[in-house]
């Protein structure tokens, strides 16, 4: 498939120049004459696509990598505003969320931002709002994109962006999504606990070992298990939270280096997550998930997806699955020795993928850029 093809695939989130027996969810206006030529332009060449990919190197290509839950923080999208289209972006998710997402991504307050039901969307929408700035900035790592991943909600954002499925169908399922998790994290006291472990560092063991204590307090079922595996050494582990507090008490024993709870509600990507199974299921029903147009890697299993039938699945699936992203980012990054690596750009709020890409792939790192969404000052920027 020919990366230039992305540019025809972020077409297809928008509505353009791909018009399929859409949703009944309200979608954006279209971009300006200049963007639109720009896609239809992309979608002219899709006929020959092994001509274009025969003439990039692999240091000219480049991977798209959309944030998750946590990354957000009051004043994200300040540094997107003036870009086309990005404005229409976010009176078509207030169109589809019934709330100001903009104002609330602007101005907070903290707390409201920081809750599920709030944070997944506006994490989902500014991840393709900064795709817009990075479009318009440097229209070639659009073009030459051949590889996109997403953290947890991420995932969504990326799926949107290679045109698997439509803005507002995305949107509309991280809304149920995001509600049906905030639910069941009030179900339950939990968490998620980031672990910097050290090579010797048992997290299965210590897992068991916070259950059992759990048990030990009363707790029927404890959950406490691994749900991020983000580099060597590294992890995140989601449970209840006496099984967290439990680790964070006893973390030497554990020849843990360092832990820290994360700014999450509930103890995501574990069977906690279950009752959020069904409503998850039925939204992505009623989507018509089509081939995405450059490779999206899945986080259950890090690999990119091959059908478009496995995409919900899959997407269900992610819900009480643990988020791989080590192992994604040794899918998309694999190569022979001496081979260049592609460009990588984290498009959304916060670098910590950045950061965790430097800690998997030190070489893979070095060509790596975030696309800005706080500040507006371009010197800033890429």
């Amino acid at each position: 498939m020919s990366a230039r093809v992305a540019r025809a695939a972020w077409a297809r989130c928008w509505g353009v120049g791909c018009h399929r027996r859409a949703s009944r969810l309200p979608v954006p206006p279209l971009g300006n004459a200049g963007v639109a030529e720009l896609l239809r332009d992309a979608a002219a060449v899709e006929d020959a696509p092994w001509e274009a990919a025969a003439r990039r190197t692999p240091g000219q290509c480049s991977v798209l990598l959309f944030p998750g839950q946590g990354s957000q923080v009051v004043g994200m999208a300040r540094g997107l505003l003036r870009y086309p289209r990005v404005r229409e972006l976010y009176a078509a998710a207030q169109r589809v969320l019934g709330y100001d997402l903009l104002e609330l991504s602007l101005r907070g307050p903290q707390e409201a931002l920081e809750r599920t039901v709030h944070c997944q969307p506006a994490v989902f929408v500014a991840s393709l709002a900064a795709v817009e700035k990075l479009h318009h900035l440097q229209p070639e790592a659009i073009e030459n994109c051949v590889a996109a991943a997403g953290f947890s909600v991420g995932e969504f954002a990326a799926l949107v962006f290679a045109g698997a499925m439509e803005f507002s169908e995305g949107l509309y399922a991280v809304k149920i999504r995001a509600e049906a998790m905030q639910e069941a994290s009030e179900a339950v006291p939990s968490g998620m606990l980031s672990v910097l472990g050290k090579p010797q560092s048992k997290f299965n063991f210590a897992c068991l070992e916070a259950r059992e204590h759990c048990k030990s307090l009363g707790i029927e079922n404890p959950v406490c298990e691994v749900a991020n595996y983000l580099f060597p050494d590294c992890r995140v582990i989601s449970g209840h939270l006496e099984a967290l507090q439990f680790l964070q008490k006893n973390s030497s024993r554990y020849h843990f280096r360092r832990t820290k709870m994360l700014p999450v509600s509930g103890g995501f990507h574990t069977r906690l997550m279950e009752p959020a199974v069904e409503p998850l299921t039925q939204v992505l029903k009623t989507i018509d998930f089509k081939e995405p147009l450059v490779s999206v890697h899945s986080n259950v299993h890090g690999n990119k997806y091959t059908h478009p039938k496995h995409i919900q699945k899959l997407l269900v699936k992610q819900l009480v699955s643990p988020v791989k992203w080590e192992q994604t980012i040794r899918a998309i990054y694999e190569r022979k020795k001496g081979t260049e690596f592609p460009k990588t750009f984290e498009v959304g709020p916060g670098k910590q993928l950045g950061a965790v890409l430097k800690s998997c792939n030190l070489q893979a790192w070095k060509s790596y850029s975030h696309v800005e969404v706080l500040e507006a000052d371009e010197a800033q920027d890429l």
